[in-house]
């Protein structure tokens, strides 16, 4: 049974921080990317940040300079250090995993349940 379990998210108030979790288990192939989307009410989901195995990183231009993302392969987490939160930033965050099977075209995507952010202004 895959899993993908967030923590981290809350209510904070502008220009403050957060730190989210994502600890998968239970992924049969080969992690690929691992990364974090969001989706604010009224809108759809969006890419927030993607590293891929080797550690190279990918940002979305609202969140550079602001967010970092990381992962722990041997823990298979991925983390979202969030600094100098903005009301905009307000939304649910979701984890994303990719796995794939050497020698097969498909690819395997999971995602976990989601977790609450709420900047106040």
């Amino acid at each position: 049974q895959v899993q993908l379990v967030e923590s981290g998210g809350g209510l904070v108030q502008a220009g403050g921080s957060l730190r989210l979790s994502c600890a998968a288990s239970g992924i049969m192939f080969s992690i690929d990317v691992m990364g974090w989307y969001r989706q604010a009410p009224g809108k759809q989901r969006e890419l927030v940040a993607t590293i891929t195995s080797g550690g190279s990183t990918n940002y979305d231009d609202s969140v550079k300079g602001r967010f970092t993302i990381s992962r722990d392969n041997a823990k298979n987490t991925v983390y979202l250090e969030m600094n100098s939160l903005k009301p905009g930033d307000t939304a649910v965050y979701y984890c994303n995993v990719r796995a794939v099977r050497r020698g097969y075209i498909r690819q395997y995507d999971y995602w976990g349940q989601g977790t609450q952010v709420t900047v106040s202004s």
